[in-house]
């Protein structure tokens, strides 16, 4: 294994004779205002959240025992310590952004110690990563730039040690470019097709009656589960959503109302919700459902950030016995979103609107097949 880790090591040294270094730009007073870092947890200062898996940490995913927050910190009071667990790894941690087609960013972090890297995949073009064999005593700055491709709209971001080698440490993470446009905010859907949808919410109680009654009926749902609830029974969800055109979706980590939270906080517990559907299901959501329905505008961007396309929010009610419409007479009508929550009337809420999607002449389809 140690003769393995050398042998890597001298090809990095052999690379690194040919680094140039860098020289800063000279500073102006008139300089304009510094662009939006559209990183997730830049700085490592956010703390666990709610209901997430304990010992994460927000907005990153690292292999299991290899990424953890340090206090020893270049900012603030946090930062990322990145430890190989052996000389077959790099302790790879990672983040997906989303970004636009055919455009420039640059991602760059400060670091510390020996081996580290940074860069970014799936980015549409090969990009090597800045690294740096020894920061020294000291922490250096390394940054990489990278154009996407035209069909490119989001990207992994990376920072990892070396094969067998000590401790890297990661902090003040900037990725600059133009962000996504905000998610446009959807309680109902403009279409004349005789229609309705059915979404439903959070997960705390899963009965398999509600799984017969979506199967026999053939309803195609929409799903925003919670990520705890989805690890206590990912399969229920599987089986919820297994009629065609039904999908997972994101509701948040803690379903706190996060227009209450700053941006950067907002972002990690969507992009984290993001990711646990994505781990358990094998598909990326592109619907955010925001808890309580409260948005802002910070939320918009910060869904758009983690790749959502709509925020969606409902116009009917039909949850815990309610039979509640935006519309005067309490009729649905067509394009009319649905919310229920999976709790234990919920077989008798769903039968309750089938019924009244049936009185309107409207049957339930896919949302995703008209929010695109």
């Amino acid at each position: 294994m140690l003769s393995s880790s050398r042998r890597r090591l001298a090809a990095l040294a052999a690379t690194a004779a040919l680094a140039s270094l860098a020289t800063a730009p000279a500073a102006h007073a008139d300089a304009p205002a510094p662009a939006p870092n559209l990183a997730t947890n830049p700085g490592f200062e956010i703390p666990t959240l709610p209901l997430a898996d304990w010992g994460s940490i927000p907005g990153w995913h690292c292999a299991a025992g290899e990424g953890a927050v340090t206090a020893a910190a270049r900012t603030g009071g946090s930062a990322l310590a990145i430890t190989p667990a052996s000389g077959d790894s790099t302790g790879q941690c990672a983040q997906t952004l989303a970004v636009r087609p055919n455009t420039t960013y640059t991602y760059s972090a400060w670091v510390h110690g020996s081996y580290a890297f940074l860069g970014a995949s799936g980015t549409g073009h090969d990009v090597p990563p800045a690294w740096t064999a020894s920061t020294g005593a000291g922490w250096q700055r390394l940054s990489t730039t990278f154009t996407t491709g035209a069909a490119t709209t989001s990207v992994q971001l990376y920072a990892h040690g070396w094969y067998g080698q000590g401790p890297v440490s990661v902090d003040d993470v900037s990725v600059t470019g133009d962000r996504p446009t905000p998610a446009p905010l959807v309680t109902g859907v403009p279409t004349g097709d005789k229609v309705v949808f059915v979404t439903i919410d959070d997960g705390w109680t899963r009965d398999p009656a509600v799984v017969q009654l979506i199967a026999d009926r053939k309803v195609p749902v929409t799903a925003f589960p919670l990520p705890m609830p989805e690890g206590f029974e990912p399969d229920y969800f599987s089986r919820a959503t297994a009629v065609p055109g039904s999908a997972i979706e994101d509701h948040s980590v803690s379903h706190r109302d996060l227009t209450t939270l700053s941006p950067a906080e907002q972002q990690a517990e969507i992009c984290d919700a993001r990711d646990a559907v994505a781990a358990h299901y094998g598909t990326v959501p592109t619907l955010f459902r925001p808890p309580y329905f409260a948005v802002d505008a910070n939320l918009q961007q910060a869904a758009a950030n983690c790749g959502m396309k709509y925020l969606v929010t409902a116009n009917a009610d039909f949850g815990w016995g309610a039979s509640n419409t935006s519309h005067p007479g309490g009729a649905l009508q067509a394009g009319d979103i649905v919310i229920l929550h999976f709790t234990d009337t919920l077989a008798d809420d769903l039968q309750r609107t089938l019924d009244a999607a049936a009185r309107a002449g409207l049957k339930p389809a896919a949302l995703g097949d008209y929010l695109r």
